[in-house]
């Protein structure tokens, strides 16, 4: 039995991306999904977009941020894989 990697346990401690400065005043917002290779440690390799929020900014923060967060990796059994992940990344402007 396979369980997929993830990124969300709360033990993990993954930041969120920082908003570029840039983006922000141009008032760009929007969705990315990143689908990550996580590696049998839970160290993230390939970051690649497959759904782009539309800002080249936005996407880079994503990728950039989600390179150094942690992964609990998935299993076959009790013994932790490589496997991919998808992961999407909201910016949202609020006031």
């Amino acid at each position: 039995m396979e369980t997929p990697a993830r990124f969300d346990a709360a033990y993990l401690r993954n930041p969120p991306p920082r908003y570029p400065p840039l983006a922000r005043r141009l008032g760009e917002q929007g969705r990315i999904l990143l689908r990550v290779k996580v590696d049998a440690d839970g160290n993230p390799g390939t970051v690649e977009v497959i759904e782009s929020s539309g800002s080249s900014r936005l996407d880079a923060a994503a990728q950039q941020t989600v390179t150094n967060w942690r992964f609990t990796p998935a299993m076959r059994g009790t013994t932790p894989i490589d496997s991919w992940v998808q992961v999407p990344i909201v910016f949202k402007l609020e006031n």
